[in-house]
């Protein structure tokens, strides 16, 4: 059965403009940067894509590297070891002139790759500091039956398998790019990477390394983030802010051992009977928002205005991007609002409760009438950029264990090492004219279309901590997770014609950098 609904590319408005980014439309695009040809750039990012980095995201691919929280085991099974040290070898491998590479491991902490290249700029003090992770979400279900998560497969320009757009390719996409800039001897700053293991898991072990690489980082004045989205594969797209998020096991216990539901129901309250009664205290049921209001913030009226000129240019694709399922009419499911405006504010600046993840309930075919003594949620619930992860994890902690109905033992567990629970998300700060005009030159160059500006209602967590840290540092966050790319989730893929471009243009920033 089909559902009836247009196809979201087809049914696309025009992109109008927006007074908010009136004055980019407005820029003429130069046929190439002072010092760097964009012909020679295109020609070198497209051959190193093809012939370098691609046949590594397959080998990368096929490794189940999954992140520590989905693998206790990670250190013995030595999967991240792995993709860690293949990677570290590829980028020695291309001898890169003033490049050197570590692999640091801490004591029973994933490990990290840190690459630095001297700067060829004069009198330059300042660095460019390159992001991205190595470690992977887990299989999931649901994959087409001729894909799968670590079987790799080319079709169409896409790289699917698990992990290669989140983000496998962002140390050998930031690598060519230094290349290119090498390729042209165009001068440019300190440039120096980090390339971490543990993302997936929340970073619990990146502020130690932050920390321990203090010193060497050095004046951070550009963060390029490879780890976040794109609102279409038509133009560059810059993240301007990031949700937070808090992860955890949520448990309510009712009995030692399950019982015959005749002899015990209307006697024994139902332990998910009392689950609702539990995160209705956090979530209206009917609408989906979160009741507290610690865990809200106030959008910025800059965001808002943002959210209106990106509804512009996605119309109806902001929704209809989505894999929905066929309703009762034969019409597919609908989403919590059909006002793109809205629909970009809430995926990326309004809290959302997710069920990810379910324990004690046995599989269809094996439900007896047992009523169970236990009901368990993995619990995942996305904060607005401005509310602090850990403070809200300890509001969150308490808001669910406290008063339990029935006197059950109900407890939650927020994933995280001890102190460090939740993830803080973040808003960009304002732009330099400088980074602006040549993230939107180099988009109108190599796409066609001016630079576009979008929230994600993802979360990374260096980019706050990265905040603190050097908070005169401006933020380059952008990636390939473009629509349907599906990071996560069955069908994972890896838009090549994207990153191919955007590898582009990350050499043109550096080498714009004043």
């Amino acid at each position: 059965m089909r559902c009836h609904r247009a196809d979201p590319a087809r049914s696309r408005p025009a992109p109008r403009r927006h007074p908010a980014r009136r004055r980019l439309h407005t820029m003429n695009a130069p046929e190439k940067l002072p010092g760097l040809d964009s012909a020679q750039l295109n020609r070198f990012v497209t051959e190193a894509w093809s012939e370098r980095i691609v046949p590594n995201l397959v080998d990368y691919i096929a490794v189940p590297a999954k992140s520590p929280m989905f693998d206790p085991d990670w250190a013995a099974h030595g999967l991240i070891d792995r993709v860690v040290r293949d990677a570290a070898a590829w980028v020695e491998g291309r001898k890169v002139p003033g490049l050197k590479l570590e692999v640091i491991r801490g004591e029973g902490r994933t490990p990290v790759i840190f690459f630095e290249v001297e700067s060829t700029k004069p009198g330059s003090t300042q660095t460019v500091l390159m992001y991205g992770h190595l470690d992977k979400q887990p299989e999931f279900n649901g994959w087409r039956s001729d894909l799968g998560p670590w079987t790799p497969k080319l079709e169409d320009g896409k790289l699917y398998g698990r992990g290669g757009a989140d983000d496998g390719y962002a140390v050998y996409a930031a690598v060519s790019a230094i290349e290119a800039l090498k390729a042209q001897h165009a001068p440019h700053p300190r440039i120096v990477g980090l390339i971490e293991s543990c993302e997936e898991s929340g970073s619990f072990d990146l502020p130690l390394y932050l920390e321990q690489l203090k010193d060497r980082l050095g004046d951070v004045s550009l963060v390029v983030c490879l780890d976040s989205g794109a609102g279409n594969y038509d133009q560059l797209w810059l993240t301007t802010s990031l949700r937070g998020n808090i992860t955890g096991a949520l448990k309510v216990e009712i009995l030692t051992e399950g019982i015959h539901s005749g002899d015990a129901s209307g006697l024994v309250p139902s332990s998910f009977r009392i689950m609702r009664q539990v995160l209705d205290r956090l979530e209206d049921s009917a609408t989906g928002r979160l009741l507290p209001p610690v865990f809200h913030c106030e959008v910025p009226a800059s965001r808002v205005a943002q959210a209106q000129a990106t509804a512009d240019i996605l119309g109806d694709e902001v929704w209809k991007r989505y894999p929905w399922a066929c309703g009762a009419d034969g019409g597919a499911t609908l989403p919590t609002t059909t006002d793109p405006v809205q629909a970009l504010l809430n995926r990326t600046w309004r809290p959302t409760l997710s069920v990810t993840g379910v324990e004690g309930m046995p599989s269809l075919e094996n439900a007896g009438n047992v009523l169970r003594p236990y009901t368990a949620f993995k619990l995942s619930l996305r904060l607005p950029p401005l509310v602090q992860g850990h403070e809200a994890a300890v509001q969150l902690k308490a808001l669910l264990e406290d008063n339990a109905p029935y006197n059950a033992k109900v407890t939650f567990v927020p994933d995280g090492r001890v102190g460090q629970w939740g993830a803080t998300g973040w808003d960009a700060p304002e732009l330099s004219p400088w980074l602006e005009t040549a993230m939107d030159q180099s988009s109108r160059r190599h796409f066609g279309a001016p630079l576009g500006y979008i929230g994600q209602g993802g979360t990374i967590p260096l980019m706050s901590l990265l905040q603190q840290g050097f908070p005169k540092a401006q933020m380059m966050v952008c990636g390939v997770l473009g629509p349907k790319s599906n990071a996560h989730g069955p069908n994972e893929f890896l838009h090549i014609g994207y990153g191919t471009r955007l590898t582009a243009a990350v050499a043109e920033v550096i080498a714009a950098h004043p």
